[in-house]
Order: C-alpha cells, then structure tokens, then sequence
C-alpha cells in the first residue's frame, strides 16, 4: 500500500511537471514569436499573395457566423453546403462562396474562418466576420431575429487587432506594416433595402427617407464604418455595389409588373447608392484616406450580365432558385432536407436571394484578373500592390 501510494504521488507530481514544462514552452515560444514578428514580418506561405484576407457583409459572404445566434437567417443545414466539402457549414449557397472562391486565387490552402470560430495565431491569416441578413444600419434584418451589423463587425475586427498585438508585442508598427499587406472585402448594403427599406410593415425608413435621403444616409454611415477599419489598419480594401436584387427571384415571385418581369423601383433606387459609393472610393484613393487603395467591384453590373447572358456563362435556369418553395422558388428559402434541382451548374440562384456556387466563381475569375467589374484596377493588381 505504502509502495503504491508513493508512485501514485510520484506519478502525479511527472505529470505536474510535464504540463508545467510545456506551459512554460508554449509562453517562450509566443515570446519568442512576438519577438520575430516585431522585427521581421512572417513569410508567406508559397504562392499566396497577401498575408491576411478580413472579410466583412451579410449572407453572401458569411460561413458560419450566424449558426449559433437565434435568427432565420441561417443556412447550417442541408441542402445547403451539399457541394461544399464540409457540408452545412452556414454559407447560404450550394459550395463555394464569392469570397471562398476569390481566397483559392490570392493563394489561401485553406478558407478564412469565420470569426465566432478564429482562434489565436488563426487570426494573422484573417477572418470573416460576415452575418446573414446583417447591413449597414443596426435596426436593418431584426425582423429575421439577431446578426451581426456592420458596426458590430467593425468593433470585432478592433478587437481581433487588439488580440495581434500581443503577436508583434505591441510593436504598432510592425503591425500596422503587416496589416497594410493584407485584403479586406467588405460588401454592405443589400439587406438595408431588402429588410429595411422596401419593408414598410416592419421598418418606417422608406417614410422617415426620401429614395435619395436614404441612400445619401446609408452612405455617410459606411464611409464612416470603413474609415474605422483604416484607422485600425486597413489599407487594401474592396468594398462592393449591391446587385441587382429587383431581378432576384424573391422579387421575382412578388413583382407583377406590366413592362419589366424585374422590380426596377428597387433597382433605380439601388443605383443610386452604388453611385455615391463608387464617388466615395475615387475619395478614399484621392486623398481622403492617404495611403489607402479602395477598389469598386461592381455586383449590380456583374449580375445584370450574368442574368441578360446567361446562355453564354452556361446557365440555362437565370430566374428561379434551385431549391425554395413558391413561384419562382422564390417565396422561402430552402427548407431543411429539401431536394435541390439535380444539375445545379446549369442554374444562376440556389435560392431566394443568393447565387449557385458556379455564379460565384464566375465572379471571382473576372474580377480577380480583369477590370470587367472593378474600378479603378482588379483584384490581382490590388494584392499585389
């Protein structure tokens, strides 16, 4: 009994040990780490262009963040993610995302996490921040249940700069020179009409604003949101247009119009937001933000194109989901274990409101290598500047 006791002890105080001594290991390593990053900004990995990619929006773009939130906006089960090699991972498409799509091209192994996932040194190659119905102004998706707005995502991205300083030691130089290398996206402003806007029954906005009121209002508040994510370090920026949403068909199986099959009323006042928005890149790069480089990338003309020329991208389906409820598949998103149509390359939208995996990857080769959709240079050029 005494014999046993004493190697019971023995072994506990091994194991105490142990764990001390790979604690301390862990402590120098991240000393150490600190140390490297505040002098010498880390190598990238070979063939990957930028260093960090943050990503911010609404359900286009987001990968999981709203699965664990109490919202109808949320896509972590099947059919969605059924070409996704993770499954129902919480992106709203069949496979890939835009973004997804436009990582594999800026030379990412693997895809940026989202942010209610990131963890640690995960944080110095990015994350998404990106929730389903999610917009510029606080108030715009409550009527789907809880996300994350924009300034929300702002103020998580402060924090995850707050967390990467102790990678560089609070080096604020180092730091800033590693973020000013990395690609932020950020594409806003769709849900602000679709659950805001153009929402009278739960939203009094389209009373309190005029058309041009509203857009002028949505746009000082971005332009003051991402100023905010260049005061914490961003400096290569793309930042979208809204697309063509009076074409989706959630519009689609509303709209009875008499001239158009689209709800051009949403599309005119669409435009006007784009416009200012492109007006206020050309002010970001003229000086406004020194030393930033905004690129426009232009979804309302990407989707006009793909919808007006969809026999020549391959679509033979340009103005039904491949998978919903109602005319149109348009009336509700896919419903849980839903069967999906079975040749999904053939179809431009897998829902409601959002494209099939091919559309997405259709843009993200244009505006990657050409400026069919982006202003003032492509997405390449940006990296690599």
């Amino acid at each position: 009994m005494f014999t046993t006791a004493i190697f019971v002890r023995k072994l506990v105080v091994l194991k105490m040990m142990k764990h001390l001594v790979l604690t301390l290991t862990w402590m120098l390593w991240l000393s150490l780490c600190g140390r490297c990053m505040s002098q010498v900004q880390p190598r990238l990995p070979p063939g990957q262009q930028v260093p960090c990619f943050f990503i911010f929006g609404d359900s286009l773009v987001d990968n999981g963040n709203n699965n664990g939130i109490l919202t109808l906006a949320r896509a972590n089960y099947r059919p969605y993610g059924i070409d996704f090699p993770g499954g129902a991972t919480g992106r709203f498409t069949n496979g890939r995302t835009y973004v997804d799509a436009l990582a594999q091209l800026l030379g990412f192994r693997t895809y940026i996490p989202p942010h209610s996932r990131a963890r640690g040194l995960d944080l110095l190659r990015g994350a998404n921040y990106a929730s389903g119905a999610a917009g510029i102004r606080d108030e715009t998706g409550s009527n789907l249940g809880a996300h994350t707005s924009m300034n929300d995502q702002v103020a998580n991205f402060g924090d995850t700069v707050q967390q990467l300083r102790r990678f560089f030691r609070g080096d604020n130089d180092s730091l800033s020179s590693y973020l000013g290398k990395c690609l932020f996206f950020s594409g806003m402003g769709s849900n602000d009409y679709l659950n805001n806007y153009f929402m009278p029954d739960f939203y009094s906005t389209s009373s309190d604003f005029t058309v041009k009121a509203f857009a002028s209002a949505l746009l000082q508040d971005y332009s003051r949101q991402l100023s905010q994510l260049y005061s914490l370090g961003a400096r290569k920026v793309i930042v979208t247009a809204v697309g063509q949403i009076g074409c989706i068909p959630y519009q689609l199986a509303r709209f009875h119009g008499n001239s158009t099959r689209c709800n051009e009323k949403i599309n005119n006042a669409i435009l006007l937001f784009n416009s200012g928005l492109k007006k206020m890149v050309q002010n970001f790069n003229g000086g406004q933000l020194p030393g930033a480089k905004f690129v426009f990338l232009d979804f309302y003309l990407s989707s006009s194109d793909l919808s007006s020329n969809g026999a020549s991208f391959g679509f033979d389906v340009i103005d039904k989901g491949c998978c919903g409820v109602g005319k149109n598949n348009g009336q509700i998103t896919c419903l849980p274990m839903q069967q999906p149509c079975e040749n999904r390359q053939k179809y431009l939208f897998w829902d409601a409101f959002h494209p099939t995996e091919v559309a997405n990857i259709l843009l993200a080769k244009a505006s990657y290598s050409s400026q069919s959709y982006t202003y003032p240079i492509n997405i390449q050029e940006l990296a690599t500047q």
